[in-house]
């Protein structure tokens, strides 16, 4: 049995958080009712039309969900959505500021209609405080929570190149669901799970804010070192680069002894301990990129794999597409689109006894009419919902 089987998940969602969280709920065996407005559907289908003429947003995050499309201003569509909560264990939404609370459908509002609902409330900035009503992108928050400051390159900073503060609340918001479901089996009540973008890129930011607030200063952007590690990242070989990272010093001495075979490194001053290695991070990096200077990254992989040092190739995404790792892991699967069969990789969490669900990517309103039957409607009331523009 998976996870989520015999769960019912409304989500009023659109863009990636939301639908981030509801689509591992899917994959994990819920039922996900994707609610779309009439005609256009969420926004997010909209991004670009890399894949086949589809989204590609839309294809990564709304697989295997079954998409109903209701005008909730239309007193049948309201009616349906309203039945669909009353028998769902889950709601998950990302509406505008205010918009469930002006719509009926807080967390308080529904508790008395579904005692043991979780509802899921992501927001920008949270509930309170005066950025409340702000609205809130990835790169926003990006901006706001400090994360570009501390990406990209000492001349300019950047933004980190994928929905980072989209993916970090839709992780949070996936485990905060989870928990609160733990919580209903010992307690049959359900709850509010709050998750805030803002909240969620502060958590992963705890680093750099401690150091910049007890030492006077952010930490250097360093493109692809780490601000605190030497040796940490891209070096110099004779065809390319390798990516090398050493966490403590008994990597350190590693490195020097079977990699580099340089005792006077290792006992160099200035490389003496993990604190002045950083401080001479250019010194340090310009003797070990002079010892790669005449091996290929191949030659040079092969050392530090057989010294047990860490290390990673400069990758492409086409490369990560080729993957030999997830081909000999059986990672891949096909799963179908309104134009055709794409591939989809697994989900990182693996129950050997059940593979996840990878279901199809659905059209706009596609499971309406099934949805709709399910929870008593007749053929003629949808038809006229249908003529109405509510569905």
């Amino acid at each position: 049995m998976r996870p989520m089987e015999g769960m019912r998940v409304v989500a009023l969602e659109h863009a990636v958080a939301a639908p981030l969280c509801t689509r591992h709920l899917a994959d994990m065996g819920a039922d996900v009712i994707k609610i779309e407005r009439p005609g256009d559907g969420d926004f997010a289908r909209a991004y670009d039309d890399y894949v086949n003429g589809i989204c590609s947003h839309f294809i990564w995050l709304n697989r295997g969900k079954r998409s109903v499309t209701l005008d909730v201003k239309n007193a049948d569509a309201r009616a349906a959505l309203d039945s669909l909560i009353a028998g769902a264990d889950v709601l998950v939404q990302n509406l505008a500021p205010g918009a469930t609370a002006r719509l009926g459908l807080s967390y308080e509002a529904l508790k008395p209609v579904n005692p043991k609902l979780v509802v899921c409330d992501i927001s920008g900035y949270g509930d309170s405080g005066p950025f409340v009503r702000k609205k809130a992108y990835d790169l926003l928050i990006q901006a706001e929570s400090g994360l570009i400051n501390v990406n990209g390159s000492p001349e300019e900073p950047s933004r980190v190149g994928i929905s980072i503060a989209d993916i970090a609340t839709g992780m949070y918001a996936l485990t905060g669901i989870l928990g609160a479901l733990l919580r209903r089996g010992r307690t049959g009540e359900g709850g509010n799970v709050k998750i805030a973008m803002l909240d969620a890129l502060g958590e992963w930011m705890t680093y750099p804010m401690l150091r910049h607030a007890y030492t006077g200063s952010a930490p250097p952007r360093v493109p692809t070192s780490h601000p605190a590690i030497a040796p940490y990242g891209a070096h110099k070989t004779k065809d390319g680069q390798v990516i090398l990272g050493l966490q403590n010093e008994r990597e350190w001495v590693t490195f020097c002894q079977k990699v580099l075979g340089s005792p006077a490194i290792q006992t160099d001053p200035r490389f003496a301990t993990q604190n002045v290695r950083r401080e001479n991070r250019e010194a340090l990096t310009a003797a070990i990129e002079n010892f790669f200077s005449d091996k290929t990254s191949v030659e040079v992989a092969a050392l530090l794999d057989r010294a047990g040092i860490a290390n990673g190739r400069m990758n492409q995404p086409i490369d990560l597409w080729n993957h030999v790792q997830f081909e000999a892991r059986d990672k891949w699967r096909t799963i179908q689109t309104e134009n055709g069969p794409v591939r989809a990789l697994l989900p990182p969490f693996i129950y050997p006894e059940e593979e996840a669900v990878i279901g199809d990517v659905p059209t706009v309103g596609q499971h309406t009419d099934e949805v709709l039957l399910g929870i008593g409607f007749s053929a003629e009331r949808i038809a006229a919902m249908r003529a109405a523009g509510a569905v």
